[in-house]
């Protein structure tokens, strides 16, 4: 359903007044605001706390009740972090948010671009995510990603502006493929995030906590067509420093067995599994409240009530 245009310019104005409130704040304080609002949203969450906490029990089936509560009161604080970070993407000088962020690995990237192979880029949304892209433009190292345009033009125009300030771009997921293709191809590096439920004629089930997930498989195919490098990239809180760590791994290694939709299961199963071990490592930065098994296999039940 189309959105009125008061509808649409009021969504606008709460967005930016809340923004420019955490904005006016020095970046630091800004986090530490915006995880006190994450823990006080948790109390008027309910569906999305229902959601969550049905997430933890297919994922951590051996947690009690009262520890899958810490970890989505926890979710909910990260939340507010990446808001408050977000906030600053507008206008802070790139040094303040550069000594925000602690890199490691970026020789693993350094060295893919200089390949000239092309370089896919996989994350998931754990802690800073929005930093993955971001953090490695003020590394130096700008790039595409994809995105799902928000359905509020005005807001999308504000977050664009925000993610493309120190020299990002970003691709419209619907219609995405040929420009990836290309970008890939000419060497470009390109960034996914593909820990989100995907649609049935865009996905095949890989398992993700032991549990058949739909999950993307446009990263798989990309990389198996152009030959390019795929690399995990994740920007986790290092809540005791107070940085964001942002991580980048050395590329996956997999061997192709010359049948394509064999080798497309395999490798997406392969990056589902690196972003299983940094969801396991790094619990309570996750985005729990998403129904991430929300799409299932044919003839299989549904696990949200």
């Amino acid at each position: 359903m189309n959105k009125s245009r008061l509808q649409i310019n009021l969504e606008y104005l709460t967005a930016r007044s809340l923004l420019a409130l955490f904005a006016v704040l020095p970046l630091r304080l800004a986090v530490s605001v915006g995880s006190t609002l994450g823990r006080i949203g948790y109390h008027f969450s309910g569906r999305l706390c229902r959601t969550g906490l049905r997430n933890l029990e297919l994922a951590f089936p051996e947690l009690d009740v009262r520890r899958r509560q810490e970890l989505l009161r926890a979710c909910f604080r990260n939340l507010g972090r990446l808001l408050g970070v977000f906030s600053h993407f507008g206008k802070a000088r790139p040094q303040v948010l550069h000594a925000l962020i602690k890199c490691q690995g970026l020789e693993h990237l350094d060295a893919a671009e200089k390949s000239g192979r092309g370089v896919i880029l996989f994350t998931g949304h754990i802690g800073a995510w929005e930093l993955s892209s971001f953090g490695l433009s003020l590394f130096g190292h700008p790039l595409s990603f994809l995105v799902r345009r928000i359905d509020n033009p005005r807001i999308e125009a504000l977050v664009e502006r925000f993610r493309t300030r120190q020299g990002n771009r970003t691709i419209d997921k619907r219609s995405a493929a040929r420009e990836m293709l290309q970008l890939l191809q000419a060497g470009g590096t390109l960034g996914i995030l593909v820990d989100l439920n995907t649609l049935d004629r865009e996905a095949i089930f890989v398992d993700f906590f032991g549990r058949p997930a739909a999950t993307t498989f446009v990263l798989a195919k990309l990389a198996l067509r152009t030959g390019a490098l795929v690399l995990p990239v994740f920007a986790p809180w290092d809540l005791q420093h107070g940085k964001v760590m942002l991580k980048i791994d050395e590329p996956l290694s997999f061997e192709r067995t010359g049948d394509e939709a064999e080798d497309i299961r395999r490798l997406t199963q392969l990056f589902t599994s690196v972003v299983e071990r940094y969801v396991r490592q790094y619990p309570e930065q996750w985005l729990w409240i998403h129904r991430r098994w929300k799409t299932r296999p044919p003839g299989e039940p549904g696990l949200y009530g």
